[in-house]
C-alpha cells in the first residue's frame, strides 16, 4: 500500500546508502570540476537506457558490457566531463575499461560492477594520467552530503547543475529517489550530449526496475529536445540498493514509478531550461492524434522546427509555422478540424484563422514559460514534449564550441 509522496531538496545522495564526490582532475582547462563518483555502500541492482545513435562512445559500450556480465548489479558509477571519449577506437575502449578498473580498485568491487559515463568533445582521447590520479582523489572526497558537488562535476556547457529528489511512503515506511543530470546542447535523447543518474534506497526486483526506468524515461528524457541532435554518449542509469528495507512489488509499482517519473521529469525540464542559449521553456502538447505514436511524432516535429523555435524567441505568434510543422510530421491531420493555440489563445480552428488575436498572443509570448497546443483533428491520442526557444546565443556557443 502506498501512502504519500513529496518532492524534497536533494539529489543522488538523498536515498540512504549512497555517497558521491565531484572534483577537478584537470581534464578541463581552468580547474573546473570534471570528475564525479557515485558509490553505493552495498551492491545495488542497476538498470540503464542508452543512446540509439549508431555511433556510440566507449563508455556506453563498456557500461553495456558490465551490466550484462554482472547480471544487472553495480556498486559505482564514474563520470568524466570535458571529453566524450567517442570515436577514439581501441584506445578509447581501453581507457574506458581502465577508468572502471581504477574505480573498482578504489571501491573494492569487481570492474563489472562499475558503470562509466563520459561527456564533452567527440574524438578526443581521455587524459589517462589525470584520470589515474583523479579517481583516488574522488574516492577520498566521497560523502553522503556531496551530491551537489557531483552534479557540478558532470556539467559541460550547462549554465547550472540539475538535481531532484522525492520521498514516497510504502506501507508507512519512507523510500527516497534522487537524481542528477547534465545536458544543454546536442539534446534529443531518443534513449531510450545528456547524462542522467538516479538512485533509490528501495529494493526493486530487476524486471520491475528496468520496466520502471523505461516508462519514466519515455515521459521525461525522451520527451525533451533542445536542438534535435542525439548524442553518442546519452545514458540514464538507475541504482536501487535496498537500504530502506522496503521492497517494491506489483502493488506499490505504480507509486514507485510515479515517484521515479517525477524525479526524471524535473531533471529533464532542467535540461531544457538550461538549453544552450535558451530564454524560454516551451511545452508542446499535441492532441487529436490518431495514435500516441503520431502525437509524439508531431509534437517532436513542432518542437524541433527551426522556424517555430526562433519565432517563439522573437515573440512572433506565427501559428502558420506550427500547423505547417504538424503537417509535415507524416501523421494523420485533418486541417478542417485542426486547431492551434498559444496558451489559452486560439489562433486557428476548424480551418479558420483568428489573426485578430495575434496582439494578445504576442504579449503572451513575452513570458518565460510558453504553452503551444496543436489539435490534429484526427483522433483522441495526445502527447506532450518540452523544448526551448532558439536564440543567437545558441549559434554563438556552437560556432565556438571547440575554438
Amino acid at each position: 500500500m502506498v501512502d504519500t509522496s513529496s518532492t524534497i531538496a536533494g539529489g543522488v545522495t538523498t536515498p540512504r546508502g549512497f555517497r558521491a564526490a565531484g572534483i577537478s582532475a584537470g581534464i578541463k582547462a581552468g580547474g573546473a570540476a570534471d570528475l564525479a563518483l557515485l558509490v553505493s555502500d552495498k551492491s545495488a541492482r542497476a538498470a540503464a537506457v542508452f543512446t540509439t545513435n549508431r555511433v556510440q562512445a566507449a563508455a556506453v559500450l563498456v557500461s553495456r558490457e558490465h551490466l550484462a556480465r554482472s547480471n544487472g548489479m553495480a556498486r559505482a558509477i564514474v563520470v568524466n566531463s570535458g571529453c566524450a571519449n567517442a570515436c577514439t577506437g581501441d584506445v578509447g575502449m581501453r581507457d574506458a575499461r581502465e577508468m572502471a578498473d581504477l574505480t573498482a580498485r578504489a571501491v573494492g568491487c569487481s570492474a563489472d560492477q562499475v558503470l562509466v559515463a563520459s561527456t564533452g568533445v567527440i574524438g578526443v582521447a581521455l587524459p589517462m594520467d589525470r584520470i589515474r590520479s583523479g579517481v583516488p582523489k574522488a574516492f577520498g572526497a566521497l560523502g553522503h552530503d556531496q551530491g551537489a558537488a557531483a552534479s557540478r562535476a558532470i556539467m559541460t556547457t550547462d549554465p547550472f547543475p540539475k538535481e531532484a529528489a522525492i520521498q514516497i511512503a510504502i506501507d508507512g515506511r519512507p523510500v527516497s529517489i534522487g537524481g542528477m543530470a547534465k545536458g544543454s546542447g546536442m539534446i534529443e535523447p531518443m534513449l531510450a550530449t545528456m547524462l542522467g543518474f538516479v538512485t533509490t534506497d528501495a529494493d526493486v526486483p530487476p524486471a520491475l526496475l528496468s520496466r520502471a526506468l523505461t516508462e519514466a524515461v519515455n515521459e521525461s528524457f525522451n520527451a525533451i529536445t533542445v536542438d534535435g541532435d542525439c548524442s553518442t554518449n546519452d545514458c540514464v542509469m538507475l541504482l536501487a540498493n535496498g537500504a530502506s528495507e522496503v521492497t517494491v512489488d506489483d502493488t506499490s509499482y505504480v507509486a514507485f514509478t510515479d515517484g521515479l517519473r517525477t524525479v526524471c521529469r524535473e531533471l529533464a525540464l532542467g535540461i531544457v531550461r538550461g538549453g544552450e542559449g535558451a530564454t524560454k521553456l516551451v511545452t508542446v502538447t499535441v492532441t487529436g492524434a490518431a495514435s500516441a505514436a503520431d502525437a509524439r511524432r508531431a509534437a517532436k516535429t513542432i518542437a524541433n522546427s527551426l522556424l517555430v523555435k526562433p519565432a517563439i524567441h522573437g515573440g512572433d505568434p506565427n501559428w502558420g509555422r506550427l500547423i505547417c510543422a504538424a503537417g509535415r510530421a507524416g501523421v494523420a491531420l485533418d486541417a478542417s478540424r485542426a486547431a492551434v493555440t498559444l496558451g489559452s489563445i486560439v489562433l486557428f480552428k476548424d480551418g479558420q484563422p483568428h489573426d485578430e488575436r495575434a496582439p494578445k498572443a504576442a504579449e503572451y509570448l513575452k513570458g518565460k514559460e510558453i504553452a503551444v497546443g496543436v489539435d490534429l483533428g484526427s483522433g483522441s491520442a495526445s502527447s506532450t514534449v518540452w523544448t526551448c526557444d532558439l536564440s543567437a546565443e545558441y549559434v554563438r556557443i556552437n560556432a565556438d564550441y571547440r575554438t
